[in-house]
């Protein structure tokens, strides 16, 4: 019988995966903020928008880093009337 121990190749898939997609408590770690304001902050329209699986809520890593490298401009687009 043969055994086999995972590489960390193989780890490494399901590690950048998880990481590709970030949770409020990260995002709010990476905003040094609460994530009550992550929530505020997503909700008006001022972040990049969370992907949404029935009750879980994440964030692209990719567009929070960018997000944050720019300036943390408003997300919103156009305006009323």
């Amino acid at each position: 019988m043969q055994t086999t121990k995972p590489t960390g190749e193989a780890g490494t898939g399901k590690a950048d995966r998880d990481a590709a997609m970030l949770n409020v408590q990260a995002v709010a770690d990476l905003l040094s903020c609460s994530t009550r304001h992550v929530y505020r902050l997503s909700d008006a329209g001022r972040m990049p928008r969370p992907a949404k699986l029935g009750a879980l809520v994440r964030w692209s890593r990719i567009a929070i880093e960018e997000w944050i490298a720019d300036g943390c401009p408003s997300m919103r687009k156009g305006g009323r009337g």
